[in-house]
């Protein structure tokens, strides 16, 4: 295998990179450094530099939502009235404990959406307790003190999702 084509291999194994790659952020001697590739520096940067040229560029779209939270959410047995259910979890208002929020988004979402919540969530240091996108609806259920935090978070990555 060629060094450029380790180095794209390699580089996408971090998905991170990649979209830095995309942006245009990336210190090119640097990255390669990270990248546990065999070979000179230089030639690993300038392998690096290449691959980001091909890349299409980083774009993001404001989605067209609405977003609400809902407190009091709690599990349920099976409950058909559940917001969310994921396996043998199911979450619904009022159920159970009540320990849990739910921050629900309606409009133009899409796993892709759903996937730059988790990402802003983890940024925010905030761990979903479950989450879930289907026909125009996003749901994360968070711990209830973790919830207007949660909401603003949401927001904040529903108003710059990256394109493909």
């Amino acid at each position: 295998m060629s060094l450029a084509a380790e180095t794209r291999r390699t580089a996408e194994e971090h998905p991170f990179l990649v979209t830095a790659l995309r942006a245009g952020i990336v210190n090119y001697t640097a990255a390669a450094r990270f990248l546990e590739v065999d070979g000179e520096t230089d030639a690993i940067a300038t392998a690096l530099r290449r691959y980001a040229e091909e890349l299409s560029a980083y774009e993001t779209d404001s989605r067209d939502v609405r977003v609400r939270m809902e407190s009091g959410i709690g599990s349920v047995d099976g409950d058909a009235e559940a917001l969310l259910t994921v396996g043998e979890a199911a979450f619904a208002p009022d159920g159970g404990d009540g320990d849990h929020t739910a921050i629900v988004a309606a409009g133009a979402v899409d796993a892709s959406a759903l996937a730059a919540v988790l990402r802003r969530l983890s940024l925010e240091e905030i761990t979903p307790i479950a989450a879930g996108v289907g026909e125009g609806s996003l749901l994360v259920v968070v711990d209830r003190l973790a919830g207007a935090n949660a909401l603003r978070a949401v927001e904040d990555a529903l108003a710059a999702v990256p394109t493909e």
